[in-house]
């Protein structure tokens, strides 16, 4: 016995070898949420954590040992024998360090990087591994639609083939039982609904068992589809299917070949007839199991009492939640009776001998109710001398147990109770021989069921004695195969005459695709036997896949696609391209891949090709990637436009800081790394409500109107989006100041964004004392690099009600006053205690930038001659690559991101995709073009 202690006290398992008369404690450095105990090994448990780690023991809980840390929750395995050779083995799915999930086996023991395993390759979907009987299946979206893979007998993983067009949303593994995988389906086109499918042995090729199968939502939000599995019978199910938004329950007795709706029983509980007639009327009963091992669901059947259901459904044209009633069938499924009006919860006891039912209510009852004849006739028990509060019943271990157990309490303040009924007293006897007689399975009169006639032995109703332990099936018969022991097969749909004949997009002839000339394949009939089917002879070799020679055929229906999907591939890592041809003989073919980049591979078949072809790209840019194919018979090519990407890390928006009305300004994003392959621009500026949508990485644009404006550059590089914004002053005229600084400010110039801003907040704050100018007039903004200098404007402001707008004298007094103020060394700020810093005039730009004038005097001829030997003189330094301080280059003024982007390069091997002519020195990150442009401008 091993007892959980609670997690808000300690963390602790107490653990009893001797049925609970002494325990013992052991401390855990972990907190369990959930234990998962190894099927043959009663000593082996995987205990996994609140914290998402996994751990193992081989001692029932007294040691524990770490398996795996980032382990998904739920999706942790034990090896199923038969299938692995190792009992041991754990298979789990875990999510690596940038967050992807990868499929994983190790030994509990033994679970180091060295030795785990990754059987499928590459990454999967979260939460999509299950290891279930014979079969592993994973999932992987890619190109937004979902794919899933099998593994049969832990062997290589195989796509899962649906119809072509069924396109599904959302899978769930039903059953796996004998050799043959049941899922639901939610394909393009459904919402509450799924469709049933049924696979051949490997579970790779799927074929259509029932449409529209209703679904619904769990307490936990899981999806529950209604579909029941008959214990005891192989190949019958129960399922309810919406048809015209009513649903109805069908029957199955050959694993979804053929569907029946149930027949209603013939009287009512007090002996009336019922009049329900097919297929206006029938049974039809509520299918959801019960999770919980303490109440059973509003369906049962057991694997010892194979006859015997018992359901809560209600009789008409549709299933409803009211007017419920509870029905048996001793037939299995044949016949119904209706053995209660209300619902309530039904145990098998010994076989089915006896049936135990337990009204559900919300009231204390006393009474229970006992059948000894399959559910015919009941009999009033009390269990208890005082009414209890029933909260669930178990039966013991053991489909022949005679012992029952109730929990619940006397009141809702009282402590639980536990009540063992033991019915060992109502028989005198156990059964002999002739207490039993045949019992023939069928389906409405139809003996051969799944291929063969099964006999039972059944406990003669009128008989009342113990069975004991369950023998099974007495005999069992093969039948001769007919038309009904066979389902289509996959491609294939059965037509209203029954005939199977091929799906509009299916190609009978591509079986044949991956065979060469000179060996053979199966040939399909369109049908294939179902699963499990035990028939012989009749029509089971005309109906048989036949082996065929392949024929020769030349290559046709050549692809070629990345491995995951995507036209897309990183720079510097390994892409993935597979190669896929409809027709061909995959043997005797030559194929030749040329990369795009200058290099080729050739191969002589495709065979060797199956795990893809892999290759690495060393720049970015768009490659044409062509695959030819020939053989004797002819060739086939085909073309992939591959896309090389590197990363996009940092945008950056360079334009001035002020311009004038009406004057063309130049933005342009700045991208870093500068090469990483095809990108879209989209812009937005001014008031215009849709955006500039562009390839090129700079526009030109004018405003019309006075103000500030916002500008925003939206970067789109495969799936990311960068984008940076940026604020200009627009003004029909201003004037600028080159500002320069004493020395000492250098020595604590980090030389980044934020620091830049806070010491210009600073400066315009000192200039602003010792002027008394208004802080609307001026705009400073300290530039990146060393020596450390700044940019002062002077900008026009005009108050709120529209008057006393500066005109461009008011504005060259300004300036005449910044400036006499600067060569007083009257502005000056304090950076920290003692040290003092002094703010020069360092050059004073040609300002306004129109010319404001009516005619061309001759003081504005010489300016315009000054500003054009500026120019040349900056242009001529820039190629030299001199850096002279005083200097107004706009193009190094809006820069307020590029020291971050420089501050990455110095570790270029952390960078492999950056390439070598970017590392360039501070303040040299834009493009030398555009970098010209601004210069000149």
């Amino acid at each position: 016995i091993m007892l959980l202690t609670d997690p808000e006290i300690e963390s602790s398992l107490l653990i009893s070898s001797d049925e609970g008369a002494t325990y013992q404690k052991y401390r855990l450095n972990f907190y369990i949420q959930s234990l998962l105990f190894h099927p043959k090994q009663e000593d082996w448990i995987l205990a996994y954590s609140q914290d998402q780690k996994l751990y193992s023991s081989a001692e029932f809980g007294r040691r524990w040992q770490l398996v795996q840390e980032g382990v998904i929750p739920n999706r942790f395995y034990w090896s199923v024998m038969g299938s692995n050779k190792e009992p041991d083995l754990v298979h789990l799915e875990a999510r690596t360090v940038d967050g992807h999930s990868q499929y994983l086996t190790c030994g509990m023991q033994n679970c180091t990087e060295a030795s785990r395993n990754k059987p499928f390759p590459g990454y999967i979907d979260p939460d999509s591994l299950i290891v279930q009987d014979d079969y592993v299946f994973v999932q992987l979206t890619s190109g937004g639609r979902p794919h899933y893979y099998v593994s049969y007998r832990r062997n290589a993983f195989a796509q899962m083939k649906l119809p072509k067009y069924a396109l599904p949303k959302d899978m769930h593994v039903i059953s796996t039982d004998e050799n043959q995988v049941f899922a639901a389906v939610q394909e393009w086109n459904q919402n509450d609904t799924y469709n049933l499918y049924i696979s051949d042995t490997h579970g790779v090729y799927f074929t259509l068992a029932l449409e529209n199968v209703q679904s619904s939502r769990g307490p936990e939000g899981n999806v529950m589809i209604d579909l029941y599995e008959v214990a005891g019978i192989k190949g019958m199910f129960l399922a309810n299917k919406k048809i015209d938004n009513q649903v109805k329950t069908f029957i199955t007795y050959n694993k979804g070949r053929d569907w029946h709706l149930l027949q209603a029983p013939d009287t009512d509980l007090r002996g009336d007839p019922v009049h329900c007639l097919l297929p206006y009327c029938s049974l039809h009963l509520h299918l959801k199991v019960s999770e919980n091992p303490y109440t059973s669901g509003i369906i049962a059947s057991r694997d010892t009492a194979p006859s015997i259901i018992v359901a809560s459904g209600n009789i008409g044209s549709e299933l409803s939640d009211s007017d419920i009633s509870m029905f048996v069938s001793s037939d299995a499924g044949n016949t119904w009776r209706q053995i209660f009006e209300e619902e309530h919860s039904v145990l098998y006891l010994d076989q089915g001998g006896v049936l135990v039912a337990m009204k559900h209510t919300s009231l204390p009852i006393r009474h229970l109710w006992l059948s000894f004849d399959e559910g015919r006739s009941w009999s009033k028990y009390s269990f208890t001398s005082i009414p209890l509060f029933v909260d669930g019943v178990l039966g013991e271990p053991g489909e022949e147990t005679l012992i029952m157990t109730v929990f619940g309490h006397f009141s809702h303040r009282s402590e639980w109770q536990l009540v063992k009924v033991d019915y060992k007293s109502i028989f005198d006897r156990r059964c002999a021989e002739e207490d039993y007689r045949p019992w023939q399975l069928h389906s409405q009169g139809e003996a051969c069921i799944m291929g063969a006639k099964r006999i039972y032995k059944k406990r003669k109703s009128e008989r009342k004695c113990m069975q004991g332990k369950y023998a099974g099936a007495m005999e069992s018969e093969p039948c001769v195969c007919t038309e009904a022991d066979f389902d289509c097969d996959y491609g294939y749909e059965r037509h209203s005459n029954g005939q199977c004949l091929p799906a509009f997009w299916f190609n009978p002839s591509s079986l044949s695709k991956d065979c060469s000339l000179g060996q053979s394949y199966l040939n399909s009939t369109g049908y294939r036997k179902v699963v499990s089917n035990n028939c012989t002879d009749g029509v089971r070799e005309q109906y048989t896949a036949k082996p065929q020679k392949c024929p020769g055929k030349a290559p046709r229906g050549l692809r070629i696609v990345t491995a995951d999907g995507k036209l897309t591939a990183e720079q510097g890592h390994n892409v993935t391209l597979v190669v896929q041809l409809e027709e061909g003989d995959v043997q005797r073919t030559f194929i030749q891949v040329d990369f795009g980049d200058g290099i080729a591979v050739s191969y002589v078949n495709l065979s060797s090709m199956e795990d893809g072809i892999k290759h690495v790209y060393h720049n970015v840019g768009i490659f044409r990637v062509t695959v030819q194919v020939d053989n004797s018979l002819g060739s086939d090519s085909a073309v992939l436009y591959l896309h090389v990407t590197c990363p996009l890390e940092h945008v950056h928006l360079s334009l001035p800081f002020v311009t004038t009305k009406n004057k063309e300004v130049n933005a342009t994003a700045v991208l870093w790394p500068s090469q990483v392959g095809t990108l879209t621009y989209v812009w937005w500026y001014g008031n215009n409500t849709e955006p500039l949508i562009t390839l090129e990485g700079s526009i030109s644009f004018k405003f019309t109107s006075e103000g500030m404006n916002t500008i925003t550059v939206q970067v789109s590089a495969g799936n990311a989006i960068l984008q940076d914004t940026k604020t200009i002053a627009v003004y029909e005229e201003f004037r600028s100041l080159r500002l320069s600084f004493s020395p000492n400010l250098d020595d604590y110039n980090p030389d980044i964004p934020e620091w830049r801003r806070d010491i210009s907040r600073v400066i315009k704050k000192s200039l602003v004392e010792a002027t008394a100018v208004p802080g609307q007039h001026i705009l400073v903004a300290v530039l990146p690099g060393l020596p450390t200098a700044a940019e002062l404007f002077v900008l026009p402001y005009q108050d709120p009600t529209g008057e006393n707008k500066r005109s461009a004298e008011d504005l060259e007094q300004i300036s005449e006053l910044l400036i006499h103020k600067l060569n007083l060394n009257s502005v000056h700020f304090e950076l920290k205690p003692g040290v003092q810093v002094l703010v020069h005039a360092a050059h004073l730009t040609a300002a306004p930038l129109v010319d404001l004038t009516p005619t061309h005097s001759g003081s504005a001829m010489l300016m315009l001659l000054s500003v054009v030997f500026v120019g040349l003189a900056v242009f001529v330094i820039y190629k030299f690559k001199r850096k002279i301080p005083g200097i107004n280059v706009y193009a190094q003024m809006q820069n307020e991101k590029e020291q971050e982007m420089v501050s990455q390069v110095s570790h270029p091997e952390s960078r492999p995709c950056i390439p070598q002519t970017e590392l360039r020195r501070p303040g040299q990150l834009i493009d030398e073009k555009v970098e010209s442009q601004l210069i000149g401008e």
